[in-house]
């Protein structure tokens, strides 16, 4: 039986549009899908997936289809409105903001934030999430990491996050990826752009225990303060509202450990998940 390739419907959204055009420059240029996959480094059934939309684009994706196609900045630019998609409209705004951020401040409790979630910690993170699809919550992980660019860019924003210690010793997908999750809270525990603070169990209570925040500097002077929800989230946009937000911040900033002091215990907690991982045969 001849294979029929599946129709497209490349105006229904962006991510749509970058999986009709990455199929029209393959045909124009007569690769299969098996030699687009040698050119990008990219396995056959992903490249097949992103062409019918049934998958978000990898952040490193864009970029090998340009060199391939020759065609400059045509897929990065298709993939900046696609990877906008992949979020809740009440984000969308909040993630304008965030792209321009000369400054970003988290404050996290429960969740490792996302702009430092490992790969493997946001799919186990999505992959709890009853109402997501297996599609739906692979697309999530990669706007995720795609969201993370920013921060290796070559001008990266300063970027300054305080973890309740509670999220650190709370196993989301088991101890080889808490692991590896804890490695990479080290590796942006303090430096040039990068400072991540433990707020301690002994320090008890404080008022932003209802939930996230994250607070944002636009290179213009504009300050944005975003709270999280379970299903929602509220972006701030008032002067008097978000300094009201910047205290609390600051207050917790006052009761976190140091970066040095919070390094020492992330390192401790990664001893105890390295502990729980099975022996090797």
């Amino acid at each position: 039986m001849k294979f029929t390739p599946k129709a497209l419907t490349p105006y229904i959204s962006a991510r749509h549009y970058f999986g009709s055009e990455q199929r029209r420059h393959r045909e124009n240029a007569r690769l299969s899908l098996v030699q687009l996959a040698d050119i990008v480094n990219f396995s056959k059934s992903t490249l097949a997936r992103i062409e019918t939309a049934e998958l978000m684009p990898p952040p490193e994706l864009p970029g090998a289809l340009d060199l391939a196609f020759g065609v400059e900045k045509h897929f990065y630019g298709l993939y900046q409105l696609a990877k906008r998609e992949a979020h809740p409209d009440q984000y969308r705004r909040y993630m304008d903001f965030e792209s321009q951020a000369k400054v970003i401040e988290d404050f996290a409790i429960t969740v490792v934030p996302g702009l430092l979630q490992t790969e493997a910690y946001a799919r186990a993170f999505f992959g709890l999430a009853p109402d997501l699809t297996t599609e739906q919550a692979e697309t999530r992980v990669q706007a995720r990491l795609a969201r993370q660019e920013r921060l290796r860019s070559t001008a990266p924003p300063r970027y300054a996050a305080i973890l309740d210690e509670a999220m650190l010793r709370r196993p989301i997908g088991g101890p080889e990826v808490m692991h590896e999750q804890l490695d990479a809270l080290l590796a942006q525990s303090d430096t040039r752009h990068t400072m991540i603070q433990v707020l301690p169990f002994d320090h008890g209570g404080y008022p932003l225990m209802e939930g996230p925040l994250k607070l944002l500097r636009l290179p213009d002077g504009r300050s944005f303060a975003y709270e999280e929800g379970r299903k929602s989230g509220h972006l701030l946009e008032d002067a008097e509202e978000v300094d009201r937000r910047r205290a609390l911040y600051d207050s917790l900033r006052a009761y976190a450990l140091s970066p040095k002091d919070s390094a020492a215990l992330i390192r401790t907690l990664r001893e105890r998940y390295e502990s729980c991982e099975p022996a090797s045969s």
